[in-house]
């Protein structure tokens, strides 16, 4: 009842107060609000007064919240506070925490797969599963939401069963319905294609990338600069996945839509330290047209000499090869001044 009056008081005030309305609450983020939709011609044809609408309107709702205690809406403060929550099980009422989830993340993000939004929504304890089959005669596809544990990145225990709070798409709204996911995915593909969205990401992946060889810090680099990334792991912990959540820009990538250098294999790679676990690579290095079995090896306490001294405790194989072509240089040097008669 207060915030029909409110919506009233406010319409009065901007000149809207006998023209036809509807109010919508949304309480999908933790900031309850009103959505108004009203038109701007009276009943005889006549435009109704809307120049500096925007201005007449800040000073408005400026003016409503000193008069009734509400909280300011600064638009830069909340684009940089998240405020949409996780889906909390103890909380109760799942159903609707993982309905304001689902239709928030709708409406305020681009993706172009399901595994893209399954990823995005397991920020908020949420995934989604898709369901297919016949019904007299006729093939269906539909949606169903679960709610997660914040341990579990899955709606399924280790033997399959479904662990997690089911909601099918209907019991929510068709604005995050089977078709209505797949509109977005068209929708999102050319917004990141022409605004050139995915470009911004890359590059802050790319920094972060280039500062750490750590996995954690990775992600924490990242989240500073408003970046969520979500890992997909084997049974034996091998990235086999990773998508990056861009909330400056609303994006959800894959790593391998923004290059093969951000793709799972590269990651795995880029986290792995160098040659943790595997045994020296052998080499061979020919000297004077001999393997080296064929010399003596002397064993000393610096390590191992071939019996022409040329390899010492700490000797690589490069330097080694280095050292028979600087021979072998000075073998054509020598013919070529015999040669001058020098």
């Amino acid at each position: 009842t207060e915030l029909e009056q409110l919506a009233r008081e406010y319409l009065d005030r901007l000149g809207y107060g006998d023209q036809p309305y509807l109010v919508f609450k949304h309480e999908d983020i933790s900031r309850h609000h009103l959505h108004i939709v009203s038109v701007n011609v009276d009943e005889n044809g006549r435009r109704l007064n809307h120049d500096f609408i925007h201005r007449r309107s800040k000073l408005i709702t400026s003016g409503l919240e000193k008069k009734y205690g509400l909280h300011p809406a600064d638009r830069r403060q909340h684009r940089t506070d998240n405020s949409l929550r996780r889906v909390d099980t103890s909380q109760g009422d799942v159903k609707r925490q993982v309905s304001n989830v689902a239709k928030a993340v709708m409406a305020g993000y681009k993706f172009q797969t399901m595994g893209e939004y399954r990823a995005l929504l397991s920020l908020y304890n949420v995934t989604v599963e898709e369901a297919h089959g016949m019904v007299d005669g006729r093939e269906y596809h539909g949606l169903v939401y679960f709610s997660l544990s914040p341990n579990n990145s899955s709606a399924t225990d280790g033997a399959g069963n479904k662990t997690g709070n089911p909601f099918k798409a209907s019991r929510i709204g068709k604005s995050v319905g089977y078709e209505a996911v797949q509109r977005r995915f068209e929708f999102s593909k050319g917004q990141i294609r022409d605004k050139r969205l995915a470009e911004i990401t890359r590059k802050t992946v790319a920094a972060a990338l280039a500062r750490t060889y750590r996995r954690e810090e990775f992600a924490a680099l990242l989240k500073a600069k408003g970046v969520d990334v979500v890992f997909r792991h084997t049974e034996e912990g091998r990235i086999y996945g990773a998508t990056f959540i861009d909330h400056r820009t609303g994006c959800v990538l894959n790593g391998s839509r923004l290059g093969k250098e951000f793709s799972a294999n590269a990651l795995q790679e880029h986290f792995t330290l160098p040659y943790a676990g595997t045994p020296p690579m052998p080499f061979t290095v020919m000297v004077d047209g001999q393997q080296p079995e064929d010399r003596p090896v002397v064993e000393h306490d610096g390590g191992y000499s071939s019996g022409l001294g040329l390899l010492g405790g700490d000797t690589s194989g490069a330097q080694a090869e280095e050292a028979a072509f600087e021979r072998d240089l000075k073998r054509r040097r020598k013919k070529r001044r015999k040669g001058l008669g020098l």
